[in-house]
């Protein structure tokens, strides 16, 4: 592989312009058809083989027009104090809200309170409910802003009004944070480099890559059903791998220089041996994303999918569009060691400053010096970290969770006070009554086996279909939407389905957005430790051949898990119990996004397995080349420790940006993958691998000698490149001062 990806290195420098042409028509091609397409929304959300999903496709067929999954809309009503909603001024201020809320084309119903029985005990609060033909995903705009001006009007009037329900979602922001994080990245880089333009190169192709992929995103929306989080979550992972890649080949470009190399001839190297690690690097990403899809959850499989074709395109930039730009930039992209005027560089500064060991050196050797205490302090304080994990709550946000500003949040607590908590997290419950010799008393009997439960307060009568053969029962629990009772009541009234079918062949199927949430949940535990087997096996398998050794990948694979841990313990802390929530603008703590650990797996894994390439190869290439074991840990942290970390330093501001957002599941995603990162890279990568590497000596590198002989030799050390001659460069040029 090193001699092949040499050539393509040598090809891109020398048809630079070529290359360049071909980026630019893509980033062209792409723009144009993004600025073509349907704006993307949020993306339909089914999750297939669920109780609730089941329930929701036997409405559609069923009930017929019913738009079970379209949006819907409270519009909440509260009368100023000492006053009720039943008072004739307040009453027609609200008839005629509804009246206006009914003329809009994509309306299915509008509720009347008075009629609906929505007025609360004590007369303070009423609620009009609002159900589209769309879902909230499609609901137009102009349908949103009817909603919103109606119940501007209702204010003015003198009513306290506002709406809940998910026909006000909106595409997240990610706020001013994001561009702070690509600040401080740049700033990084020009520090890593000393220099402006050296830089430059990472961010330029990163910014490109991101630009690619997010506009074939945005061109692919509306064919294949992208919501905006998946545009969000590709630019969010390709811009921090698009920029680190690029970071190593430039690096590596830059030290190749130092040793004499002719530019040409240096770029051709630089892909060949730090290419190598970025290809595999990279597949671990792409593996890790694109296994999200064993979940059998389609929004996640989308998302995971468009975020791995982002890192594609970060790989293929990273080995062709790099080596054409250091072919544009010439001698203004100096070799290691050597600043430019504008920093204050000179030849003798570096002269002087490569006499000295370099602090990845110092650090190297001490950990090889004290290995045992290095590994037991790390381990100890990821572990430390991971606690708060133990109490880890799953579960997908509803309006409770919004900040307290919101008027969804506020029509929410509306509810809660006006007809109690577990008003905002209704139950739907299906049954299906086809089978059965009585559906008339099947209905009435599952009505009846419901009141009996705990924790529930109202049950409605069934309503059933023309066909009678199917009903509804609206039942309102005495718990919040996310509360434990809750669920316990769905698994309840599940159980009890099973008993009534037994005897009356008619099926209970649990539904609405309530139960879907537990659903989700469910699916999402049971499906963590196939990913993981699945993930974590393929990589494994991966670095197996990457480092022909048993030892290595099986470190790398347990490291990963301390640092996922300690991650996950930190959301936990911050998210659940409200550490520090204030500083991270967490209005609103409550239980962990149920996607949230899998997910965090994923992309975490492919990650940790880029410091893990970067950094060990550069051992591997060492002790390949004849030094002893402590010796080419030291000599990979020399060589790779300062571009190690300002990659993690990048990576981390990337997704710290990405705080910001207004969606709680872009901030806690940006969270997790930025502590996730810091732990890894300077605790796993930096503290424990080079102690335990330490401690195993030569039989880190231990590989039985029939797995040897069977295993492709990929050559990512460039041994190969080794015993290349540069007599045949005619445009050798040699690095002058």
């Amino acid at each position: 592989m090193a001699t092949f990806l040499y050539k393509l290195g040598r090809l891109a420098f020398r048809r630079r312009h070529f290359v360049a042409l071909i980026w630019v028509a893509l980033l062209t091609l792409a723009g144009v058809g993004a600025a073509s397409a349907p704006a993307a929304g949020n993306s339909s959300f089914s999750i297939p083989g669920t109780e609730a999903q089941k329930a929701f496709d036997l409405l559609e067929q069923r009930f017929p027009g019913m738009s079970a999954d379209g949006a819907t809309a409270r519009v909440v009503f509260k009368a100023p104090d000492g006053e009720k909603m039943t008072d004739a001024a307040h009453k027609a201020t609200v008839e005629k809200t509804v009246k206006e809320l009914s003329d809009g084309s994509e309306v299915a119903s509008v509720a009347d309170p008075y009629e609906g029985n929505a007025v609360s005990k004590d007369g303070s609060i009423a609620y009009a409910s609002v159900s589209y033909k769309v879902s909230g995903m499609e609901l137009e705009d102009s349908s949103r802003d009817a909603l919103e001006t109606a119940a501007d009007e209702a204010r003015d009037a003198g009513l306290t009004v506002e709406i809940g329900g998910d026909a006000l979602q909106t595409t997240p922001e990610t706020g001013a944070t994001e561009i702070i994080g690509i600040a401080i990245a740049a700033v990084v880089l020009v520090i890593t480099f000393g220099s402006l333009l050296a830089a430059g190169l990472p961010l330029l192709t990163a910014i490109i890559g991101v630009g690619i992929g997010v506009s074939t995103i945005a061109a692919l929306a509306a064919a294949l059903d992208l919501g905006s989080t998946t545009s969000t979550l590709a630019s969010m992972i390709g811009l921090a791998v698009g920029i680190d890649y690029a970071l190593f080949i430039v690096s590596r470009y830059r030290a190749e220089l130092a040793e004499g190399r002719s530019r040409e001839d240096a770029a051709g190297r630089a892909v060949g041996t730090a290419g190598s690690a970025v290809v595999f690097a990279g597949l671990t990403v792409v593996i890790a994303l694109v296994g999200l899809s064993v979940v059998n959850i389609p929004m996640l499989t989308k998302m995971g999918v468009a975020a791995a074709g982002t890192v594609v395109i970060a790989v293929l930039i990273a080995l062709t569009m790099i080596p054409a730009l250091l072919g544009f930039a010439g001698r203004r992209v100096r070799p290691a060691g050597e600043k430019s005027k504008l920093l204050g560089g000179g030849r003798a500064k570096s002269a002087a400053k490569a006499a000295k060991p370099n602090m990845g050196t110092r650090w190297a050797s001490f950990v090889v010096r004290r290995p045992v205490a290095v590994l037991l302090l790390g381990v100890l304080g990821l572990g430390a970290a991971a606690v708060p994990a133990a109490s880890l709550e799953l579960g997908l946000p509803d309006d409770g969770a919004q900040p307290t500003s919101t008027t969804q949040r506020k029509a929410y607590d509306l509810l809660s006070e006006g007809f109690g908590p577990g008003f905002n997290g209704p139950l739907m419950i299906v049954v299906d009554a086809k089978g059965s010799d009585d559906a008339k008393a099947a209905f009435t009997e599952v009505g009846d086996e419901i009141k009996g439960l705990k924790d529930v307060v109202t049950v409605t009568p069934a309503a059933p279909n023309k066909a009678g053969d199917t009903a509804t029962i609206t039942v309102i629990p005495d718990s919040k939407p996310s509360s434990a009772s809750t669920e316990e009541l769905v698994h309840a009234i599940r159980d009890k389905g099973s008993e009534i079918k037994a005897g009356t062949d008619a099926e209970v199927l649990v539904t609405g957005s309530t139960a879907m949430n537990i659903d989700v949940s469910q699916k999402l535990n049971d499906a963590l430790i196939p990913y993981l087997i699945l993930v974590v096996g393929l990589a494994f398998l991966l670095l197996i051949v990457v480092f022909r050794s048993i030892l290595v990948p099986l470190k790398a694979a347990l490291g990963f898990l301390l640092s996922v841990m300690a991650a996950l313990g930190a959301v936990v802390a911050v998210f659940q119990w409200g550490w520090l929530s204030g500083l991270m603008g967490v209005e609103e703590t409550g239980p962990v996004m149920s996607m949230m650990p899998i997910f965090m797996v994923g992309v975490v894994f492919g990650l940790a397995m880029d410091y893990e390439v970067f950094l060990v190869t550069r051992m591997r290439e060492a002790y390949v080349h004849g030094e002893k074991p402590s010796q080419a840990v030291v000599t990979g942290f020399r060589h790779g420790a300062r571009v190690v970390t300002a990659a993690a330093v990048i990576m981390m501001a990337v997704f710290a940006g990405f705080i910001g957002s207004s969606e709680s599941m872009i901030k806690m995603i940006g969270f997790g993958l930025a502590i996730a990162v810091f732990f890894d890279a300077f605790i796993v990568r930096m503290a424990i691998v080079p102690a335990v590497l330490a401690l195993l000596g030569k039989r880190a590198w231990w590989l039985p000698k029939w797995l040897d002989r069977a295993l492709p030799n990929v050559d990512v050390e460039g041994e190969g490149l080794r015993t290349r001659s540069d007599a045949g460069d005619e445009n050798r040029e040699l690095v002058r001062a």
